[in-house]
């Protein structure tokens, strides 16, 4: 690339022209549509309400049932594994929701097998504080 096709970073000339520029004075007589709704703009919803993560479409009411939370090695070639099983009531979508939050908080690997969820290492403590403040009642059971 030769230095007459580079752009200057140093901020150059001003715009001589911009798109937005119409905006900083408007009002509702200025000519912008405002695509005919009555509402004051504090009023209207927020473009963003739409697009909301899976994580925040995660109910917590007060209680949502016992989980049970175990740690397993057998079958795994000695590697431990986080289980938490008993769910009632709660689809694919949110399990696995709540197993990639799980995932984060632990930097451990994790999957959704046969509506349990099961996460790589002895991750009892953190995986227990998650299902807490996600409204279920989580139970230590087993080794």
């Amino acid at each position: 690339m030769s230095a007459g096709n580079r752009v200057p970073t140093d901020g150059g000339a001003p715009l001589r022209h911009s798109p937005f520029g119409r905006l900083a004075g408007a009002d509702r007589g200025s000519g912008i549509s405002d695509c005919g709704t009555k509402q004051p703009i504090a009023e209207r919803r927020s473009p963003d309400a739409a697009f909301k993560s899976p994580q925040s479409e995660i109910p917590n009411p007060k209680s949502r049932g016992r989980v049970d939370i175990t740690r397993q090695t057998a079958g795994r070639g000695g590697k431990t594994v986080t289980v938490v099983s008993g769910f009632v009531g709660i689809g694919l979508p949110e399990k696995e929701a709540l197993a990639k939050k799980m995932q984060r908080a632990c930097g451990a690997g994790g999957t959704v097998k046969e509506g349990r969820i099961e996460i790589q290492g002895d991750k009892r403590e953190p995986v227990a504080k998650i299902l807490a403040e996600a409204g279920f009642r989580p139970v230590f059971a087993g080794g």
